[in-house]
């Protein structure tokens, strides 16, 4: 089963300056961990929304905005995206993530299935 994890977190509410050393050291340790048990198939954090682009479709006609977005209190920061035998696995795995980020960080994860009927 592949899972697709999304990191959402409110950039406002984060910590200034983004992750710390010691939370880049536990992360690599965990990304180390998840990819030798062969269940991390990929993952990143995304560039800041002031940089990103929304391509919006309403009665077939489109519109592009450039960010920054703000009337967005939550965006999507990062993603994990995972192979493992059973949804509560993914879960597991997510919550690990969770965990290393400590109590300084408001963030959730969404852990979702791939539809891989395709």
């Amino acid at each position: 089963m592949r899972h697709m994890v999304l990191i959402r977190l409110d950039p406002a509410a984060a910590p200034a300056g983004g992750p710390d050393e010691r939370l880049m050291a536990d992360m690599n340790i965990l990304i180390e961990e998840m990819t030798k048990a062969g269940v991390l198939l990929d993952t990143a954090g995304l560039r800041p929304t002031e940089e990103g682009t929304r391509v919006r479709q309403s009665g077939g006609k489109q519109t592009v905005i450039d960010g920054p977005f703000t009337e967005t209190k939550e965006v999507i920061g990062g993603y994990c995206l995972l192979q493992t035998r059973s949804n509560a696995e993914a879960v597991e795995w997510a919550s690990r993530f969770l965990r290393v980020h400590g109590p300084e960080w408001e963030i959730e994860v969404e852990v979702r299935q791939l539809d891989d009927q395709g």
